[in-house]
């Protein structure tokens, strides 16, 4: 610093001033280039702030490389061959998700002629038990969120009930408003919530943290006079913030997390915040890893800084607040952190409700207004929403409500006490392969883990796949992970050894797996361009809608 005091103490400002005078066609070009290399400068320094130099260096890399990647994608000769091998990627998604099943026909118009009920279930019963993963006997990761037999059969008949109402018009059905409200103080109550508190219910996770970063963006504007709000998370949130982000066009800083712990980075956290920062988010727990970031710590900075602070419980949910009742290390996850501003739980995974419900909460009712949307001046009356969508199904909300009043505090805790239990036992299970070792610091219901050389953790995907279980794989690092549930619970030893047998089975062939989850996701986590894999996601989206 002293040096460029030093050097800027030489300069001859006057003369430079008078040059300008009288040459202000080259004082503005040469204004405009310092001023862009300032603005690329500075993003520079606050990338390395942020990252370190080694990983900004890094990240600069892939920018760099990515540039040159679709540059030549450009070029006639291989841009084609790139298109080629990227539609061929493309059409083997699609034919594996579009197989025609013998002797069931394909309805593609409105048949001419009402069918009739029993030709109807006899079909969808049919499609319910299409082949698939056996996910009643517990071989899928998360995915249902499975209450018991009971309790689904009491929530497919509070959803009959309901089935046709429409929390949009609480005149209509009053007694439908009461169940959402009591839902939502319900959730409030577990979350150690003040009388300020509140909240509203929502379709999912990911739409609670669009309407949180709504909600904070329009605080920013409105209180701060912030033009360009941004978000400050951890790489490992939710990717829902980055949906809110691109959605309402506000900018998006991912802050690196400790390779170690897999927490967020409180320095780097520090150091992305800026005047225009609206909100910090941390987890509780983590999708990738079922990580808590430093919650406490964020608090205290969103505090400091003066800026909003949303716990993403989703995962979370009903889990986190029986931790310590349930004999477990307590995480504190909830509004007795003064710096919370809003926090997600989802009422459909450990609550046990049907999906299609969440819960938004906030810390007070000014901060919930600004999630609204409201118009006064539309012809067709005064029109006021709460989240995206304007009507909605309250059979969901029904079955909702009616979940969690056959559950109760008691039903919870054990449910806590089981399925952390089980995540608990497969995690000291895959402790003892040495090939494997554990992600992060698991703290809920997720485990994660990854593998060492010569064992492809990808290889070791497809051989538990060949053994019936579904496994969600992750990146960055390169890893598998397992979201126990109440189905989980009775088969986790039948998990580990199978998964035993399935990295047995690639340390003894490791050249067996170049191809499989290897090819599609060692592909993506190395391509630099990474407008090839959203074009080969968006190949597999438009695969789920060809009939």
């Amino acid at each position: 610093m002293a040096q460029i005091i030093s050097t800027l103490a030489r300069i001859d400002w006057q003369r430079i001033a008078a040059y300008s005078v009288h040459n202000p066609k080259q004082a503005l070009i040469n204004a405009a280039i310092a001023y862009f290399a300032f603005r690329q400068a500075t993003k520079a320094v606050r990338k390395v702030a942020i990252y370190g130099l080694r990983s900004a260096l890094v990240l600069l890399w892939k920018y760099v490389s990515g540039g040159i990647v679709r540059h030549v994608r450009r070029a006639p000769g291989t841009g084609a061959v790139v298109q080629k091998n990227i539609a061929k990627m493309i059409k083997d998604i699609e034919d594996s998700m579009n197989t025609d099943v013998p002797g069931e026909s394909k309805y593609l118009v409105v048949p001419d002629k009402g069918m009739s009920d029993k030709d109807i279930l006899a079909i969808l019963d049919r499609r319910q038990n299409e082949s698939g993963v056996d996910w009643k006997r517990g071989r899928a990761s998360g995915t249902v969120y499975h209450g018991g037999e009971e309790l689904v059969h009491l929530t497919n008949e509070a959803y009959a009930m309901f089935n046709i109402t429409n929390p949009l018009h609480p005149g209509v059905f009053p007694g439908l408003r009461r169940i959402e409200a009591e839902i939502v103080q319900m959730v409030l109550n577990l979350y150690n919530s003040s009388p300020e508190c509140c909240g509203t219910t929502t379709s999912g996770g990911t739409e609670s943290i669009i309407m949180a970063v709504r909600a904070h963006a329009v605080w920013g504007r409105e209180i701060r006079g912030i033009d360009t709000p941004n978000i400050v998370v951890p790489v490992t949130a939710h990717a829902a913030f980055d949906k809110a982000a691109e959605y309402f066009g506000i900018g998006i800083t991912h802050v690196p997390v400790d390779s170690k712990t897999q927490k967020v980075d409180m320095k780097a956290m520090k150091r992305a915040i800026d005047s225009d920062t609206v909100l910090l988010v941390g987890s509780s727990a983590t999708y990738p890893h079922g990580v808590a970031d430093d919650l406490e710590a964020i608090s205290n900075v969103a505090i400091e800084y003066k800026v909003g602070f949303h716990i993403d419980s989703c995962l979370g949910s009903f889990i986190m607040p029986f931790l310590k009742e349930a004999g477990f290390s307590e995480i504190v996850c909830d509004f007795r952190l003064p710096g919370v501003t809003s926090i997600s739980c989802d009422t459909h995974k450990y609550g046990f409700a049907p999906k299609g419900t969440s819960v938004v909460m906030y810390r007070n009712k000014q901060m919930r207004h600004y999630q609204y949307f409201t118009i006064s001046t539309w012809p067709g009356g005064i029109y006021a929403s709460p989240t995206i969508a304007g009507s909605r199904c309250g059979a969901v909300i029904a079955g909702c409500w009616a979940a969690m009043a056959k559950m109760g505090r008691d039903g919870y805790l054990q449910e806590c006490k089981d399925i952390v239990s089980c995540r608990i036992k497969i995690q000291r299970g895959i402790e003892q392969i040495p090939e494997l070792y554990v992600v992060g610091e698991p703290s809920s219901t997720v485990v994660a883990f990854a593998s060492r050389a010569p064992v492809n953790i990808y290889g070791v995907m497809d051989e538990m796949k060949h053994r019936g279980w579904d496994l969600n794989p992750l990146q960055f690092p390169s890893a598998l992970h397992i979201a126990c549930t109440r189905l989980t619970v009775p088969v986790a030893d039948e998990f580990l050894s199978d998964l035993q047998e399935s990295v047995d089975q690639v340390k003894a062939h490791p050249g067996d797996y170049s191809k499989g989850s290897q090819a599609i996701y060692g592909f993506a986590s190395t391509i630099p361009d990474t407008t090839i894999v959203d074009e080969v996601a968006q190949g597999f989206i438009d695969a789920l809608y060809a009939a």
